[in-house]
């Protein structure tokens, strides 16, 4: 049992509630690990970046929200906060920098606006999402507001759905223009049709499996069933209670409802559906999505005559708390205060009548908040970044904005429209993956020769083996096993193994030696507990060591949390001999 499994094991995330207010008297410092886990169930969030302080993650289902609800969450940015608000990917909104001491008093305003943060983070289902402009769009096939908020409030606060054996992200949506990536989703309902002969019926065809980080990228596979929207909130919670009850749970990084759909098949998977149902379905319909994408970025006519919405790209997500007042005074003043996020990081304002939707375009304020970007700003996503996420290792947000800007200035106005999203980590908060352009933060290896950044590879650890001075290699990535465990002895073949023939690193020391590849950042100085680590490169001097990981032999893994045990002080000499290869 994993450590997450035993926490939960112990007591419901949910029960955490009643001890926030006893840790708000007492102090973060004084919150235990399984609580701090706990926390999570709450959507608060203690990150290592910024220790003490919580960031708070407000549950939006499909992205529908009042201007009086996000000027609740200004207020309580600019006042328990750092006055920034960062609009998620999933719909959602992040506060930033508040302290355990004022959360009754966040969550009291939040609960006083209708709002919450609950079951937004650890082994529950994710804000629904959905098409920002349901109930708006005239293409609509299906509207599905009500469906998103039916699905809300059948998991929040129910205990049967807050032990899930990982996250459960889910989107509905009856737009045929892909603003929402249903590809990416573990349980997605995309619009369809079905011929009847005599009629047409419209409703959804059901993906299932999709992901983007948690153990690799899957595409959500159709489960050959189609759904109307009557039986599709009976349909969502039996494939969450068969992933409930029949999911892996023994390793964090395969325990998605993938990983039980690459097991079943989804054959196997429908069949338990239609079991828990009691009734067979029917097979999937026409899907009706078109080729194409369209993030409802700009000045688009709703279905409702004479009325229009207007979608405002906010950069990267990233949203001071005066911005936003100033934004919800535009949604009151020309719509009826209602707001749209979107999953491309824009906040659509609906509702404006054809008399005065030109004097919003004309609105200063929308120079900053464009409703028509350049086509580089338009399509340019950023998770949060280093800045507050221990997980990422680059910061993010300013980078997407500096090379976006530095495109715009070499390739001008002729480019076509793109998209680029950045992710910090593997955790894909940026959706890198479903861009036309994806970057993905990495540590790389540099010289002190300054010959430039190197590309990033995987860390592998070789151990000698003592009776038969094989090596084994653990997944290494290179020419002689490509891919496949190697077991190459260097003593019987010499030169067989292309990473004895280019070393990279050798590790020695007296109670062992082990040959590592390890992946890392900008080699700096670090000591700890008399260690001290060296590196000495083929060119140059450089008296530099390297960043603030250590090396686990026991674990056979790089890891910034574990430390390398040793009886005695001592000093580990560090060496490269050659520029590490390019993989």
């Amino acid at each position: 049992m994993n450590k997450i499994e035993a926490i939960k094991a112990e007591r419901d995330g949910l029960a955490v509630r009643e001890m926030i207010a006893h840790y708000a008297e007492s102090g973060w410092e004084s919150i235990p690990e399984a609580d701090i886990q706990r926390l999570k169930w709450y959507g608060l969030f203690l990150r290592n970046p910024t220790p003490g302080y919580f960031m708070v993650r407000v549950r939006i289902p499909g992205g529908q929200t009042t201007s009086y609800q996000l000027r609740t969450l200004a207020e309580i940015a600019s006042t328990y906060g750092n006055g920034v608000l960062d609009l998620t990917t999933r719909q959602q909104i992040q506060l930033r920098n508040i302290k355990i001491e004022d959360v009754p008093a966040v969550f009291a305003r939040m609960d006083g606006v209708g709002l919450t943060s609950m079951q937004t983070g650890m082994d529950n289902v994710r804000n629904v999402m959905t098409c920002a402009v349901s109930g708006l769009n005239p293409d609509e096939i299906v509207e599905t507001t009500a469906l998103v908020r039916a699905i809300n409030e059948a998991i929040l606060g129910n205990p049967a759905y807050s032990n899930l054996p990982r996250k459960v992200n889910v989107a509905v949506t009856g737009c045929p223009h892909n603003c929402v990536h249903m590809e990416t989703q573990d349980l997605a309902l995309v619009p369809a049709h079905y011929d009847l002969g005599h009629d047409r019926c419209v409703g959804f065809n059901v993906l299932v499996g999709g992901k983007l980080g948690s153990g690799g990228y899957r595409i959500a596979t159709p489960l050959d069933v189609f759904v109307n929207p009557a039986e599709a909130l009976d349909v969502c919670r039996a494939i969450l209670e068969i992933y409930r009850d029949h999911g892996p749970r023994e390793s964090r990084t395969q325990a998605r409802l993938a990983f039980l759909i690459e097991e079943w098949g989804e054959a196997r998977f429908r069949a338990e559906v239609e079991a828990r149902m009691g009734k067979r379905l029917a097979s999937a319909g026409v899907d009706a999505r078109k080729m194409g994408e369209q993030d409802h970025v700009g000045i688009f006519r709703q279905r409702q005559q004479g009325m229009n919405y207007a979608g405002l790209k906010v950069l990267v997500g990233r949203v001071k708390a005066a911005d936003l007042m100033k934004i919800l005074s535009l949604s009151e003043k020309y719509g009826n205060g209602e707001i749209r996020i979107t999953p491309s990081q824009a906040l659509i304002i609906p509702n404006i009548s054809d008399r005065i939707v030109g004097d919003l375009a004309d609105e200063p304020l929308l120079k900053q908040f464009a409703y028509n970007p350049s086509a580089l700003y338009k399509g340019l996503v950023s998770c949060v970044g280093s800045d507050y996420c221990n997980l990422a290792v680059i910061e993010s947000k300013g980078r997407a904005v500096a090379v976006a800007k530095a495109l715009e200035g070499r390739l001008g106005s002729s480019l076509k429209p793109i998209t680029m999203h950045w992710s910090g980590c593997p955790a894909s908060c940026g959706n890198h993956l479903v861009a036309d352009v994806g970057l993905l933060g990495k540590k790389a290896f540099t010289s002190a020769a300054a010959r430039g950044p190197i590309r990033s590879w995987q860390s592998r650890l070789w151990k000698t083996c003592p009776a038969t001075n094989f090596r084994q290699c653990s997944k290494v990535c290179c020419p002689t096993t490509h891919g496949r465990r190697c077991t190459v002895s260097a003593a019987a073949e010499p030169g067989s193994c292309w990473w004895e023939r280019k070393p990279i690193f050798r590790l020695r020391c007296r109670e062992r030696r082990l040959e590592a590849a390890l992946r890392m950042g900008y080699p700096r100085a670090y000591n700890a507990g008399g260690i001290t680590w060296q590196s000495e490169f083929a060119r140059g001097s450089h008296a530099a060591t390297f960043s603030t990981g250590t090396l686990n032999a026991s674990n056979r893994c790089w890891s910034s949390s574990s430390r390398f045990s040793r009886a005695s002080g001592g000093t580990y000499l560090w060496k490269t001999s050659t520029r590490p290869p390019r993989i």
